[in-house]
């Protein structure tokens, strides 16, 4: 999730701690933690509402730092013919355990062998066949490029490509970028390895 200016803010000092968003589908977990431009947040709620029926008196337009049921609604974005979710968060406290797994270059042989066999678990599930490896040589030759670009090297589409890099920062072994992506000291200490 997407916060824009004062919601940002509000949600970054823990002030906002709900969120109206129009989605074809719901695109965040009940219990999950999920990485936003204002900080880390855990979902505790997510449901479906009809924004015709939201009260001025709602508490949840107040969590949301909206002022009434109208700015809402004048609010949402996307296509109108698609639902409208009430998500509640609250702001996750503390370092990023990914981005502290990804700044760990010293490997021990158990840390190897658990990260050979998770990617080639990704491997073997994968549809367009064994990947890892060359998505990573492929980030440490041209870190900073474009997905799209990188994609397009390997032969493949961005979307798919995206998600699965997006595995791989997962395990801690890249980061991403403004533009592109580079591996983390534990994604060179992993190649090295290799």
């Amino acid at each position: 999730m997407l916060f824009a200016g004062p919601d940002k803010d509000g949600v970054e000092s823990g002030k906002i701690t709900a969120a109206y968003r129009r989605w074809a589908e719901p695109r965040v977990v009940e219990g999950r933690v999920y990485r936003t431009n204002a900080g880390r947040i855990e979902i505790d709620s997510v449901r479906q509402v009809n924004p015709e029926l939201i009260s001025d008196y709602d508490d949840d337009i107040f969590a949301a730092d909206r002022q009434n049921a109208r700015d809402v609604r004048r609010r949402l974005r996307g296509n109108e013919d698609w639902p409208t979710f009430l998500i509640k968060f609250h702001l996750v406290e503390g370092p990023d355990p990914r981005e502290e797994l990804a700044a760990t270059a010293d490997l021990t042989p158990e840390d190897l062998e658990d990260l050979r066999t998770r990617l080639a678990k990704l491997d073997s599930l994968s549809r367009h066949g064994a990947w890892t490896t060359a998505v990573l040589q492929k980030i440490q030759e041209k870190p900073t490029v474009r997905a799209g670009d990188l994609a397009a090297d390997l032969g493949r589409d961005t979307p798919t490509f995206k998600l699965d890099v997006r595995k791989l920062k997962n395990l801690g072994l890249t980061y991403s970028l403004e533009t592109g992506y580079e591996l983390s000291p534990r994604g060179k200490a992993y190649l090295a390895s290799i």
